[in-house]
């Protein structure tokens, strides 16, 4: 009797809910964890983008404040007609300070102009409102290719600087089939200038023929 009343109240004390160290080092663990995450990112008062992502972490503790994506982004930008104006996408991403990104492995930033980014690597700072690589970086747009290193630009992809860069850009035909017809049938219809006759500046000698009327030793009675 005594035994049992023992080990009824061993089985009671064990009944503790599991617990685990306590984190000392808060920068080596998310506060918070987000999966399978849509969110709409305000900038002074207006949605300027949104974040789609399966894993989405936080980190206060770290210097600086980083926001993590270790299973890929995709990022839309709005204008302020709430019309999409820019995809980013990327395999890692890592947001610093709530400010400047930094995107790794198969980046790619896509305009509504069609200008075309790849790259394994790019920070985006949205303070400077700028772009930038210390990468292989390769750009296309509708009327060229360009690649190179050391890449720069403004958010929008229009003014750019590369270093070591090599561009493609095609380049048109100096005659065409409709320019070859149009110098033919100008040659066909071009009509003869009038040439002008230039007057001899010889003195010519003068010839005095007697008129018929007059009488026998030229003059009038």
């Amino acid at each position: 009797m005594c035994a049992l009343a023992s080990f009824a109240f061993t089985a009671c004390g064990d009944s503790k809910p599991p617990s685990a160290n306590a984190v000392k080092q808060r920068d080596s663990s998310s506060v918070m964890t987000s999966y399978g995450v849509s969110k709409l990112i305000s900038d002074s008062g207006l949605i300027r983008y949104k974040v789609i992502t399966e894993e989405w972490r936080i980190y206060d503790r770290t210097n600086p404040p980083r926001h993590s994506f270790p299973k890929g982004l995709l990022l839309e930008r709005f204008n302020q007609q709430f019309h999409i104006e820019m995809f980013v996408t990327a395999d890692t991403a890592y947001w610093y300070n709530q400010n400047l990104w930094e995107l790794r492995g198969r980046v790619r930033v896509w305009n509504m102009d069609g200008t075309i980014f790849d790259s394994q690597l790019l920070y985006w700072d949205m303070s400077t409102h700028e772009f930038y690589s210390n990468v292989y970086s390769h750009i296309k747009t509708p009327d060229k290719e360009v690649e190179g290193t050391s890449f720069r630009s403004d958010e929008q992809m229009r003014h750019y600087t590369i270093n070591n860069s090599r561009a493609v850009f095609p380049i048109p035909d100096e005659t065409t089939d409709d320019t070859a017809d149009s110098i033919k049938t100008i040659e066909q219809n071009e009509t003869p200038q009038p040439t002008a006759v230039v007057p001899s500046r010889t003195p010519q000698k003068a010839t005095a023929t007697p008129s018929k009327d007059l009488p026998p030793g030229g003059h009038f009675k």
